[in-house]
């Protein structure tokens, strides 16, 4: 078993006043975001690796385009959401600190659903 403490995380706190910590690895990212109130990441997209965010503490705004469209949904605690390739951003409107994980890998293609949901031996 391996525990990493949040001091031996890359900590950044980016100009859009997000406070990030990462958690980095060979073939996977996990980073907590700490996103401050009345602030909007900077709009992107990825081309290789797949982003999944759940969302721990507070309301945020995901914005993404679509067929050139732009769409928005509020997510709060426990939803998730997978950017995919999409142009997307995340704003937090409100006047609370909004806690987010986010996890990124580089997708294979292959379905491990079975493992995943099957790969536990009772000690």
């Amino acid at each position: 078993m391996r525990i990493i403490s949040r001091k031996e995380a890359l900590n950044v706190l980016k100009p859009e006043e997000i406070n990030v910590s990462y958690y980095l690895f060979s073939d996977y990212e996990v980073h907590l975001n700490e996103q401050a109130p009345h602030t909007t990441q900077v709009w992107h997209h990825h081309e290789k690796i797949w982003e999944t965010l759940f969302i721990i503490e507070g309301e945020l705004i995901a914005k993404w385009k679509e067929d050139d469209k732009e769409k928005s949904q509020v997510l709060k605690v426990g939803d998730l959401v997978q950017t995919e390739r999409s142009p997307h951003t995340f704003e937090n409107s409100t006047d609370s600190i909004v806690k987010f994980l986010v996890i990124k890998l580089m997708p294979s293609g292959k379905d491990f659903k079975e493992i995943l949901k099957t790969d536990k031996i009772l000690d």
